[in-house]
């Protein structure tokens, strides 16, 4: 095993959570017996700290056909609003600017620009997400990006002024190839902004749901700021988010760029420093949490099924379905889990093959508990189905611990 970043050899492991199927592969009745597994072990690198899955799947196996579609959820859809907003006012961004967006999904946050008057190009291996962003008007190029693609749109005259990547740096099996691409298409002032979760918040509040694999790398300023001055990239200013248990955004740019470096980045690179995420020990001990957690939940499923409650799922996130194959649930535990995504619907979840219903469905089912699985949108799934209270039903949040609400 070697890194993916600076090749050295992999030899701690951050977490090993077995073999499970792939998180956003969900299934269609009868196609269990076909359903293929594989091994889920991140290690963390010795010499760069990058976090990495082991490459068990090729990305063509997971991304080509999506079942994620970003505008599915208000909570993302309005942090997109406030992303363009808050850029179009910093860069003085208008006629005449390009915005770039790779891992565009179905042209959520482009809309955006698009309305404000700005010409935009999204990039997305998905091809069908992608067909509903080119449907509703967003041009979209349906390829994974890399310095070919780079190339590829820097011919057709397209650079950039801002280049946005939210939540896809973590996706990327070669990251030294994706971000190079971001060094051939920003204009010499261009701005590029990634946002992924945060690996010190990830740690922190022992989120290991998150580690799936599409999920190549698990994120630190200290690992970004190595890969990113490999292309001639350099972090002038950070924010911390609270979006997926805790992001940061980075803003880089050429190394020669006129971008003053903010306070913000040295602050950040001293709390990584003091929680150690520059030596292994601050990754060591991230395993001893999981069997707890887990021993946790599974102890609320024997006690809720004794006292002859019944039980469903909300949500049927990629986090919530490494969860339920880690603690070895079915459908026998949760009896459906309910999703607004119609792509999700009718289907049945990977491994524990659960099946997934429209919202709708739990006014009829009514569940004595539902398990909030996408944590990070408990507030906005908790306001959305107050009709649980009706009944007596509660919510259920396993992580960082599990607590009914």
């Amino acid at each position: 095993m070697r890194c993916r970043f600076c090749a050295a050899p992999l030899d701690q492991v951050f977490a090993d959570l077995g073999s499970t199927p792939l998180a956003n592969r969900n299934l269609l009745a009868g196609q269990e017996p076909d359903e293929q597994s594989f091994p889920l072990v991140a290690r963390v690198c010795g010499s760069c700290f990058l976090v990495q899955v082991d490459d068990s799947v090729p990305p063509g196996e997971i991304f080509s056909d999506y079942d994620y579609f970003s505008s599915y959820s208000t909570h993302w859809v309005e942090h997109a609003r406030r992303y363009s907003e808050q850029m179009i006012q910093r860069f003085d961004l208008g006629d005449g600017s390009l915005v770039v967006e790779i891992a565009s999904n179905d042209g959520y946050l482009l809309k955006h620009f698009k309305a404000a008057g700005v010409t935009v190009q999204g990039v997305d291996p998905a091809a069908n997400v992608a067909a509903v962003a080119i449907a509703s008007g967003i041009a979209t190029e349906v390829s994974f990006f890399g310095t070919g693609c780079a190339r590829h749109l820097a011919t057709q005259g397209l650079f950039a002024d801002l280049m946005a990547a939210n939540n896809v740096l973590a996706h990327v099996p070669d990251i030294r190839d994706f971000v190079a691409g971001f060094s051939i298409l920003l204009k010499p002032d261009g701005v590029a902004t990634f946002e992924f979760p945060h690996i010190m918040r990830q740690i922190e509040h022992m989120q290991f749901d998150t580690i799936y694999h599409e999920h190549f790398s698990y994120l630190s300023l200290f690992a970004v700021e190595k890969i990113l001055a490999s292309a001639g990239l350099r972090v002038f200013d950070v924010e911390e988010l609270a979006t997926h248990g805790g992001s940061l955004r980075v803003f880089a740019c050429h190394a020669t760029s006129s971008h003053q470096e903010e306070p913000n980045v040295e602050c950040l690179r001293i709390a990584e420093h003091e929680q150690q995420l520059d030596s292994l020990e601050g990754y060591v001990h991230f395993a001893d949490g999981i069997a707890a957690i887990k021993a946790s939940f599974l102890a609320f499923l024997e006690s809720a099924k004794r006292d002859g409650k019944s039980i469903a799922g909300y949500g049927a996130a990629a986090k919530g379905n490494t969860f339920l194959n880690s603690c070895g649930v079915t459908v026998t535990d949760l009896f459906a889990i309910y999703d607004q995504s119609t792509a999700k619907q009718s289907k049945l979840t990977p491994g524990s093959h659960i099946p997934i219903k429209a919202p709708r469905a739990i006014e009829v089912d009514r569940p004595d508990y539902v398990v909030i699985l996408p944590w990070n949108l408990a507030d906005e799934i908790r306001t959305s189905m107050q009709v649980i209270e009706s009944w007596g039903g509660r919510f259920v949040v396993a992580v960082p611990r599990t607590r009914v609400i």
